[in-house]
């Protein structure tokens, strides 16, 4: 139980931490890292609490797809983020209301929040169809039977937006060079190879 407790407190006092650093550090590089420490972190405190899935997509998807992604369009674009912040602080007075609207949302949330003391005493307890298998395992069964339909459709929907993406932003310009799978199979010697003959003392 106490080494629980310390590796809750320690994933989270991280996870904190990386939190402010990715909003306060001036290099946006060393904040995109802040952020990939905060989602191991995190991937960490669902370990904890029994969610070995939503663990292994944190790190997998936004650690390995997302936040590499990020990192790398940060590094390879030239952004003068100097300029971008020279309008912070006319949003400034905006921001605040905003930010004092959310914390006093989430007082009158947490208020009312109250959880039944069977959960808390038991918070991974399994769904009863599915006591016989782990986490993942239970998801993967569930996925794939009840839900299989809406799967496939979530899958054709994001089918349709990947190639919509691709149709729009496919420009064909002129003069640029472009591979041509038929001309490529039907070259021969003759078209292939162009002998030029050069004169002595003279180029090309």
């Amino acid at each position: 139980m106490f080494l629980q407790a310390f590796f809750f407190y320690m994933f989270s006092a991280v996870t904190i931490a990386s939190a402010v650093m990715v909003i306060s550090a001036r290099n946006p590089v060393h904040s995109v890292l802040f952020l990939i420490l905060a989602f191991f972190n995190s991937a960490g405190l669902f370990l904890l609490l029994g969610a070995e899935f939503l663990a292994m997509i944190l790190v997998v998807v936004y650690v390995g797809a997302v936040a590499v992604l990020f990192l790398f369009v940060v590094m390879m674009l030239d952004v003068d983020f100097v300029e971008l912040r020279q309008g912070f602080l006319q949003y400034l007075p905006v921001g605040g209301i905003i930010g004092i609207v959310l914390v006093a949302q989430l007082i009158t949330i947490l208020g009312a929040w109250a959880i039944s003391p069977e959960v808390a005493a038991d918070p991974t307890a399994p769904i009863p169809p599915f006591t016989e298998v782990g986490n993942v395992e239970a998801i993967g069964l569930l996925l794939y039977t009840k839900y299989v339909y809406f799967f496939q459709v979530a899958g054709l929907v994001l089918l349709v937006a990947m190639i919509g993406a691709i149709v729009l932003t496919l420009r064909h310009k002129e003069g640029v060079k472009r591979q041509s799978i038929s001309d490529q199979v039907a070259r021969n010697p003759a078209t292939a190879i162009e002998i030029k003959k050069v004169e002595s003392g003279k180029g090309i």
